[in-house]
């Protein structure tokens, strides 16, 4: 291996550029411009963020959602996801052809009640990917058995159980990866 193809593990480089992966939408994260932020997001979508989720200013999400795809987890003891399954979870992105800059990756242990509404107007969400978060828990009007494609409200949902339980299971992580296939026309 060269200095020039250094490979790096998703985790190891979520720590190393947390300004950038990580959008914070109160404090100072909010007052800096453009210019000297990495992740962009237009001021007048800001204060929506600000004003919306139950009051909630803890409003963030892993990424930059370039592909406006939103995937929902639920962890209670960590801010995002933990490091294993972001690194299981870039492997798919991966595999999909997608990365961490085409998605937004949210903790809905973050947002109490039900989110779906506002996450997906707020980050203009057209694909949904709900790991181990019910869709009734999500807030849709529905429920929905894993690994199937639910279109509902000009967004395409996807349910399946959560990256844990993928990550040991060679049979559930095929049943998942027939379905993406589909999704993202692979």
């Amino acid at each position: 291996m060269s200095l020039n193809n250094i490979e790096l593990p998703a985790s190891l480089v979520a720590d190393l550029y947390k300004s950038s992966l990580v959008e914070e939408m109160s404090g100072k994260a909010a007052d800096r411009s453009p210019e000297s932020s990495p992740v962009v997001v237009p001021s007048a979508e800001k204060e929506i963020f600000k004003k919306t989720l139950h009051g909630e200013t803890a409003n963030k999400y892993l990424g930059n959602n370039r592909r406006n795809i939103l995937i929902a987890v639920f962890y209670k003891d960590v801010v995002h996801i933990p490091d294993n399954e972001l690194q299981f979870l870039t492997g798919i992105l991966t595999a999909c052809k997608l990365s961490l800059e085409d998605v937004a990756i949210v903790n809905l242990h973050n947002y109490p009640g039900d989110p779906y509404r506002e996450l997906t107007g707020i980050l203009k969400s057209k694909i949904v990917l709900l790991f181990d978060a019910e869709p009734a828990s999500f807030g849709l009007p529905m429920n929905f058995p894993h690994y199937q494609l639910q279109a509902f409200a000009n967004n395409t949902f996807l349910y399946s159980p959560s990256l844990k339980q993928l990550e040991n299971d060679k049979v559930e992580k095929s049943k998942l990866w027939v379905c993406l296939k589909r999704l993202f026309n692979l």
